[in-house]
């Protein structure tokens, strides 16, 4: 291509704007560049500035080769490389020979740092200062090879390109498009001057925070282009530095439909290909997990790997399972290997990547490779660039990548140093405190002042840099200026404002109703009239409105119709001894959760320790298993001391491995301690047994009133049993029967893993709490209608085991009490009248966030209505046994 003319800009955000406005004029022959750009068209050939992708391996590589007098014992961490590499940037812009710098060892490891990467990287790239070098040697072609240079939107130049500037402006015609009110006496060119405007309109606003200030920023926005006389690209949103802001920027513009560029690139990990490196950072860093996997394989790209898998690899595969090493993958893989239509396909292609993710992050670039494509294999592989494998995830959080949006036909959001290269008509100046307009100055880490004086490193400090931007872009902002400050900052501490805000502002509140909102959801949270017009909005209101009514129980509440269709069918189903406690215990839980079908959600984490639940599972399985391998032979009832010991010995091993396949549990070390402490539990509440005959037969986990038969069983166990008096039917699960062989006497046992009550404290139905062991009584007398004596007891297994028993008449009058509690709460079902329960109680509800968040208060303020509608059970829920 004839070059007739060439363009100089700075930074991306110039660059491809006037390229845009060449492309609009229909320019020919105009080369748009920046200065190391222009350096390489003089050097010729192959020449380029050596870029990131070429310096960060090489620093790495000299970091790990070289000794090194003053940073060797930091040469090894994480961020070194990138301090490296910002150290040598800062000299090699400054235009600094490390060499002459003198005898301290910091600058002779950085200058052999320096003669390393140019030793070391590819010969077509090239060192800035080499590079300038070079171009000096070849400007007498300059005429020749860049025409007339105009250097357009420069506010300022590194000392580095100096020297080429002026040779080439010795040897072509080189203008400077300087902004005013910069001036550059160092340059021997010719100057022309942009001038100033001067009737911009200027206005102030205070916002709240820095959320605020993006939310108004938006609303401007979209009251500008509402116009239609004000087009995209006409609008920039500026900051010095824009981290406060980058977050709500990215959330809100998106939701608004804005377009919205980010001239600085958005974080690599908002972004689809940046969720899938996320995913696999995350396994190489904290190990195997199905969770991890499932994430990684859902956001992994089809090729090289996702695209393989079989649609039907996870099958059999206990979703629940922690899954945590390579040999639970391999067991849980092969027992599932036939409920897979393509056999052990998925295993043939899944363990291989599975024996590489577990080899952690010494593995980060294979797997890379063989898991990534496209943009997400070229972030992970800048990502490994800038940082070792071990802080692979530190380095994803520090990455940017182009937002895919072209800064020609859209709003564009950046720093106060891209824009004052191409300043907009309208332009919105956020972040205006004492922090921010202008920032103060920090050392650079490997170069601080008392090694190398400041101003030699940096020549134009932080503030004075922003100063200046401040005054180009206010100086060229053509229609309208907009500066913006926070009250406070996120954490709430009070900013004061910049040395540049005027003295008068507009303070945004909260709560006003701006003139355009910048999205539908902003409309609503303004309007709330418009809001107010939605239904479910409606809905809600009326809600908080019953729930503030103290003297009125409302459908809100719980109120229904009597008789309610599913009401009865909740009523009519087998019932669960859950259902049956819930039911007796919370009316309105129980309508939530067999009438409604809510459930709340359980995360699967991994958890540190076991919750109280999982716990008294463990220590059920336990119980069952050792008395199971205990009978029939030698039976329970006769075996010795050691033989208990051994069952449960047995059944604790058993569990060590089969439980991380199917649910998540503690790490190993953690999970051992678990399950020998339900072991020592376990051993305490079998010793502790009464004795009894050696002709007595014992069963754990019996089953009733369930879908499918059971084998060994004392029963049938597809009978559900009644409730007489109710018309109620349940099944269940007994924790442990003990039958004599004459068949005339029972007794059940519903272990506790919880610590027990004070032994003198006599408990029946323990508030409905204890219901369970009761309806085990009522199943055995409807089961086995021969056994005369039914005895049933909670047996307490922390510390010292604690046994309560009912027996005989006891047993009868408790029976008696809680049947007629459960027709108190289907009364109340029946009658519509259903409220929470008043009292307060300490234990986990997991519905408890269907009530309001104030649940104390709530119950407080319609105690009154709430013990009214729940007065045939008011009794029960105060008794103290």
């Amino acid at each position: 291509m004839l070059i007739r003319s060439t363009h100089v800009v700075d930074g991306m955000l110039a660059l491809r704007s006037a390229r845009a406005a060449a492309a609009r004029e229909g320019a020919i022959g105009r080369d748009i560049m920046t200065l190391p750009l222009l350096a390489a068209r003089l050097v010729g050939g192959f020449a380029t500035p050596a870029g990131t992708d070429v310096l960060y391996p090489a620093i790495q590589a000299a970091l790990a080769s070289e000794s090194f007098g003053d940073i060797g014992t930091v040469a090894g961490l994480p961020g070194m490389p990138r301090a490296v590499l910002d150290a040598l940037d800062c000299a090699w812009r400054a235009d600094l020979d490390l060499s002459t710098l003198g005898a301290t060892s910091r600058f002779h490891d950085l200058h052999v740092i320096e003669t390393y990467i140019r030793d070391h990287i590819p010969s077509a790239h090239m060192l800035p200062r080499d590079l300038r070098d070079a171009a000096l040697r070849r400007v007498d072609l300059a005429r020749s090879l860049l025409g007339p240079v105009t250097l357009s939107g420069l506010v300022e130049v590194d000392p580095l390109w100096r020297p080429l500037l002026n040779e080439v402006a010795r040897v072509a015609d080189l203008t400077w498009e300087l902004p005013e009110p910069v001036e550059q006496p160092w340059f021997i060119g010719s100057i022309r001057k942009k001038a100033a405007t001067t009737s911009v309109h200027t206005s102030t606003e205070a916002s709240a925070d820095p959320k605020s200030e993006v939310v108004e920023a938006l609303r401007w926005t979209r009251q500008l282009l509402a116009t239609g006389k004000v087009q995209a690209q006409h609008i920039a949103i500026v900051a010095t530095a824009t981290q406060d802001w980058d977050d709500h920027f990215l959330a809100y513009a998106r939701n608004a439909g804005l377009p919205l560029h980010f001239s600085h690139g958005v974080p690599a990990l908002s972004t689809p290909e940046g969720q899938a490196c996320a995913a696999l950072a995350d396994i190489l860093a904290n190990g195997l997990n199905q969770e991890r996997i499932w994430r990684l394989i859902r956001r992994l790209p089809a090729r090289p790997f996702a695209g393989l898998l079989p649609a039907d690899w996870f099958a059999a595969i206990p979703r629940s399972a922690g899954l945590r090493s390579l040999d639970q993958w391999r067991e849980v893989m092969a027992a599932a290997r036939s409920q897979r239509a393509n056999g052990d396909l998925a295993e043939q292609i899944l363990l291989p990547i599975l024996e590489l993710l577990a080899r952690g992050a010494e593995a980060a670039g294979e797997a890379g490779t063989r898991l990534l494509s496209g943009a997400s294999l070229a972030m992970w592989e800048e990502a490994l660039r800038s940082a070792p494998p071990q802080a692979i995830g530190l380095s994803l959080q520090a990455l940017r990548v182009a937002d895919q949006l072209d800064p020609a036909n859209c709003v564009v959001w950046c720093p106060a140093s891209q824009l004052a290269a191409c300043p907009r008509p309208y332009t919105r100046l956020l972040g205006l405190t004492s922090r921010s307009w202008p920032r103060s100055e920090n050392d650079d880490p490997l170069l601080p002042h008392h090694l190398l004086d400041r101003r030699r490193l940096h020549p134009v400090g932080i503030a004075e840099r922003d100063r200046r931007h401040f005054a180009v872009i206010k100086s060229h902002t053509r229609e309208q200026l907009v500066l913006s400050r926070s009250l406070r900052n996120a954490k709430g501490s009070i900013l004061s404002p910049s040395s540049l805000w005027p003295s008068d502002e507009i303070v945004h509140k909260r709560d006003r109703i701006p003139e355009h909102a910048f999205s539908e959801a902003d409309r609503l949270l303004a309007r709330p009239r418009d809001a107010g017009q939605r239904a479910h909005v409606r809905q809600s209101q009326l809600c908080w409105r019953n729930w503030q009514r103290p003297s009125m129980l409302t459908p809100h509440d719980g109120l229904s119709g009597a008789d309610h269709p599913a009401i009865e069918r909740a009523l009519s189903r087998v019932q669960s001894t859950t259902s049956l406690q819930r039911l007796l215990r919370d009316p309105l839980g129980f309508v939530w959760r067999y009438a409604l079908g809510w459930h709340s959600v359980r995360f699967q984490s991994d958890p540190l320790q076991l919750d109280a639940a999982s716990f008294g599972e463990l220590v059920h399985e336990l119980i069952s298993g050792a008395i199971a391998a205990l009978e029939p032979t030698p039976g329970f009832a006769r075996a010795s001391a050691v033989e208990i010991e051994a069952a449960i010995s047995h059944a604790s091993a058993a569990i060590l491995n089969a439980w991380p396949l199917q649910r998540s549990v503690p790490p190993p070390i953690l999970w051992r301690h678990t399950v020998n402490e339900a072991a020592r539990r376990t051993a305490r509440g079998l010793a502790a047994d009464d004795q009894v005959r050696s002709d007595t037969r014992s069963w754990t986990e019996v089953t009733f009133g369930q879908s499918k038969a059971a084998d060994d069983a004392p029963w049938d166990t597809t009978v559900p049993v009644p409730i007489q008096e109710t018309g109620l039917v349940f099944g269940g699960r007994m924790d442990r029967l003990d039958i004599r062989a004459t068949g005339d006497g029972a007794r059940i046992t519903d272990y506790k893993s919880a610590k027990p009550p004070p032994k003198h404290q006599r408990i029946a139905l323990g508030q409905g709490r204890e219901l369970q062991r009761v309806l085990y009584a009522i199943a055995v007398r409807s089961l086995l209608p021969e056994v005369r004596t039914v005895v049933t007891r909670l047996i307490y297994l922390v510390d010292d085991p604690a046994t309560f028993e009912l027996k005989g008449d006891e047993l009868d009058g408790v029976v008696s009490e809680a049947t007629g509690y459960l027709l108190a709460a289907m009364a109340i079902l029946r009658s519509g009248r259903i409220a929470p329960r008043w009292e307060q109680d300490t234990l986990y509800d997991d519905m408890r966030l269907a009530l309001p968040a104030d649940r104390e208060t709530y119950l407080r303020r319609k105690a009154s209505e709430f013990r009214a509608a729940n007065q045939q059970l008011n009794r029960l829920w105060s008794a103290s046994t």
